[in-house]
């Protein structure tokens, strides 16, 4: 699994949908703090091209801008929190959440990590690299993988889900790079920065469900944002 953990479709799609909806409405409005014109502002022009991919409807988009931009009476305010700690089988797993409520996240995270173990700041990122991660698709068949991320300034690259290619960069390089990547054949598909496991964790399929069972549980809090886990494919 590597990066970032992806929850199985166990959901109705309607639900499913709600929930990614949610997170890239949270997202949208944090970015929008820095500025409401996407232009301006890459972190904003990454969220709202997200927002676009899933299908986000164009309206609901611009209301989560102006609330992040402070320009709706009914503001909020979400702050970004960072957990870090074990699930089971000694897995090393960090938590991005956004909220409005610090209180009530932290007491769900130290609920969700009962049967894992919750750490201190620092106690499992020495074991990650901070990078971007750009998922982008060849247009053609004869674009180059290698050539396009020397090209655009890619720190490095690997295969990704369904023919797409992962290009990873340094975090400051993730905007440019995805900007530059469609001009050698690639279409970005998704751009974020995460967590990248140095050593993951190898698991037997008991344990591995175990595993995936405790992450759903994390995934499924509303103010969870992301899920990075070092867990092997």
């Amino acid at each position: 699994m590597g990066a970032q953990w992806k929850t199985k479709c166990k959901e109705t799609a309607a639900n499913a949908k709600g929930r990614i909806f949610t997170k890239l409405a949270k997202e949208i409005m944090v970015a929008a703090r820095a500025g409401a014109n996407p232009d301006m502002n890459p972190r904003l022009r990454l969220a709202v091209d997200q927002a676009k991919k899933a299908s986000m409807p164009k309206d609901t988009v611009e209301r989560a801008i102006k609330k992040g931009a402070g320009l709706l009476d009914a503001g909020v305010n979400y702050e970004k929190l960072i957990y870090e700690g074990f699930a089971p089988h000694r897995v090393p797993v960090i938590v991005e959440c956004l909220t409005d409520n610090t209180n009530r996240t932290a007491s769900n995270i130290r609920v969700l990590f009962r049967k894992g173990q919750l750490g201190a700041l620092g106690s499992v990122s020495w074991d990650f690299d901070y990078l971007g991660m750009i998922e982008a698709t060849p247009e053609a068949a004869q674009a180059d993988a290698e050539l396009a991320a020397i090209e655009a300034g890619a720190r490095d690259l690997e295969p990704g889900e369904d023919g797409a290619t992962l290009f990873l960069t340094e975090p400051a390089e993730m905007d440019a790079v995805s900007r530059a990547l469609p001009a050698y054949g690639f279409a970005v598909q998704s751009a974020q920065l995460g967590y990248r496991p140095k050593n993951p964790v190898t698991l037997g399929e008991a344990e591995r469900m175990e595993v995936e069972a405790f992450l759903e549980a994390i995934d499924a809090d509303d103010d969870v944002q992301n899920v990075f886990v070092g867990l092997a494919e």
